[in-house]
């Protein structure tokens, strides 16, 4: 049985929490403070924190602080946060405090939450398997790989970068069309993965003007997109035509999906012996 610590002061919250977890067969453990929090992860061991942000006593940014900078406290504990407060700033703030994931309070109902957790805990195992099953011949393929990767969201950026970075991949980022569409004339690189809407000029723009180029013509482009659907017209065109490899939904898509998919299309493309 997973066991979870529920980290909600608010008792009627805990409780319609604690009763959706255990129904989905998870040990539910709920702490009502920041020092608690602290307490119980000293004293018991759990697959997972939900960690809300505000809290008595202590708030839940110098808990994680605590956690993760702390050698008392195990470095392997997975760290999801679980708030109300869910700007592009916060989000970004957790995840270099050392947050496994984020989930908004105000996104999801209760059961959904529940499919979220599920969904890290996931992610969290196939990322341990990929871990242990790493092979010099899966890196060899890695070595020496440059992504540009295309996003306005700081938030995308930050997971999708660091979790292609950890798997040896050299990634460079830009924040809208007009620098992407510079830093791919300028540089080489094994794959571009963009969003579609960006500020300043969109990915569909982008990938057109880049394709018209001795420099851009045969890179690979994946495409990411949290508006439009894989068998949207325009994007259908665009992978019909050969002119991007894949389609992603950036909202459904986790970390370590899309490195399996940049992991599995160099693959793809190695020669064969």
């Amino acid at each position: 049985m997973l066991k979870l610590l529920l980290v909600e002061d608010d008792p009627f919250i805990a409780e319609i929490y604690k009763k959706k977890f255990e129904t989905s067969g998870f040990e539910v453990v709920n702490a009502v403070s920041g020092k608690a929090v602290l307490k119980e992860v000293l004293e018991q061991t759990f697959d997972l924190v939900l960690l809300d942000l505000v809290l008595p006593e202590m708030g839940g940014m110098d808990v994680l602080r605590e956690l993760r900078h702390n050698s008392d406290y195990p470095k392997d504990l997975k760290i999801v946060v679980f708030s109300n407060l869910s700007s592009s700033d916060e989000r970004s703030q957790a995840l270099k405090l050392g947050a496994n994931g984020f989930i908004s309070k105000t996104e999801f109902s209760p059961s959904q939450v529940v499919e979220e957790v599920n969904r890290f805990l996931r992610q969290f195992c196939e990322q341990e398997k990929n871990a242990r099953e790493s092979t010099p011949d899966a890196k060899a393929v890695v070595s020496g790989k440059r992504i540009l990767l295309i996003e306005d969201e700081t938030v995308f950026v930050e997971m999708f970068s660091k979790r292609l970075s950890s798997e040896g991949y050299e990634v460079v980022a830009k924040s809208d069309g007009v620098s992407g569409l510079r830093a791919a004339m300028e540089e080489s690189y094994d794959l571009i993965i963009t969003d579609v809407m960006m500020p300043g000029m969109d990915g569909r723009e982008l990938i057109t003007q880049l394709r018209d180029t001795e420099q851009g013509k045969d890179v690979p482009i994946f495409i990411l997109s949290a508006s439009i659907l894989p068998d949207d017209e325009s994007v259908k065109l665009l992978t019909d035509a050969g002119i991007v490899s894949r389609v992603f939904m950036k909202t459904e898509l986790t970390p370590s999906q899309l490195t399996y998919a940049v992991n599995d299309y160099f693959r793809a493309a190695e020669p064969k012996a």
